[in-house]
């Protein structure tokens, strides 16, 4: 059985009466971001208001918790949330800010705000093994993948993941941040060293050799999957993301490939991910799940409005939960 979808907070039963309704169904949607001119955050406000409803983006570092006796509450620069006001919660958190990120959410949790996204899931994500290691436990193929720490015990890692080349992983990373290829055991051995004596944990991962340079990224929100796109790496690059330079194509996907982002995004709690898989010769590996995906390059290459599927969902998400689904409530 995949770990829950449901609210990680207790249900409070007056918590329902507290709570008016939004008028004319007209939803108050935040929109966790630091900066509102990123691509994603401006096309979700977009989708939003010509949805009719209320966007408000809020840059998560401005929010000050406050606990107490009394109600969890958030202030935003000097001035109370207040969940009248916010009935839904878009998170878009950078990985640099993920633990303060989390906390948030968990405080609009706690206070009753619906999450497209909770913190549970976002953290899963993030962690690199911790996903690897669910994914594997519900049966989705992945990279293998080794993580070692004694200097000893690296040269039988390397030959457990398929031998040379390899991958190289930091267990934290974005964008194709911290993402290396090693040839040779002396190039293992320096990076190894290198990260290791920064504090970094690392994983040894497969090299999927038929799918060098390429992956797939698949957008779910929700139960399905609204887009896809082939990513390749530019030329000398063996890293496919748009951000260091990869090129995208539109990408109908397979019923198989459509079927391990659904799940693998299931398996990690979450609502919307952007599900990296590579093309190997026995079908979909999943090697990331990513709960905040920009959708630029994916709009880009294929064409669909990411960002309106996005707050339809959102808004769902919103009257599901008013209506008791999902262990919380709207109103």
């Amino acid at each position: 059985m995949a770990p829950s979808r449901r609210s990680d907070r207790p249900r409070r039963p007056a918590e329902r009466a507290r709570r008016p309704r939004p008028a004319g169904g007209r939803l108050g949607i935040a929109i966790l971001s630091r900066n509102r001119k990123l691509y994603s955050t401006r096309r979700l406000v977009e989708a939003a208001r010509a949805l009719g409803h209320a966007p408000l983006v809020i840059d998560t570092l401005r929010c000050n918790m406050v606990l107490g006796r009394d109600r969890p509450r958030i202030f935003y620069k000097g001035e109370e949330l207040a969940p009248t006001r916010v009935h839904v919660v878009i998170p878009r958190i950078g990985a640099s800010i993920t633990g303060y990120g989390l906390a948030v959410v968990n405080q609009l949790d706690l206070m009753g705000v619906p999450v497209l996204n909770n913190a549970i899931p976002i953290a899963r994500s993030r962690d690199k093994l911790r996903a690897l290691q669910l994914l594997s436990r519900f049966g989705i193929d992945i990279p293998r993948t080794v993580m070692c720490r004694y200097r000893e015990e690296v040269a039988q890692a390397v030959e457990m993941v398929g031998g040379l080349p390899c991958i190289i992983k930091l267990i934290q990373g974005t964008q194709g941040v911290g993402v290396m290829i090693a040839n040779t055991m002396a190039e293992v051995d320096g990076m190894l060293n290198t990260l290791w004596t920064l504090g970094q944990e690392i994983l040894l991962q497969e090299l999927v050799a038929e799918s060098r340079g390429r992956d797939v990224r698949a957008l779910v929100v929700g139960d399905r999957v609204v887009a896809a796109m082939r990513r390749t790496a530019r030329e000398g690059e063996f890293r496919s993301n748009i951000h260091r330079g990869g090129e995208a194509r539109g990408l109908e996907l397979g019923r198989d490939y459509a079927e391990a982002a659904v799940k693998a995004t299931r398996v990690m709690g979450l609502e919307v991910a952007g599900v990296d898989m590579l093309e190997a010769r026995t079908g979909p590996k999943i090697m990331e799940v990513n709960s905040s995906p920009g959708f630029e390059g994916l709009e880009a290459a294929t064409g669909v409005d990411i960002a309106e599927r996005y707050v339809r969902h959102a808004v769902e998400y919103a009257h599901q939960r008013q209506s008791g689904y999902g262990g919380g409530h709207l109103v």
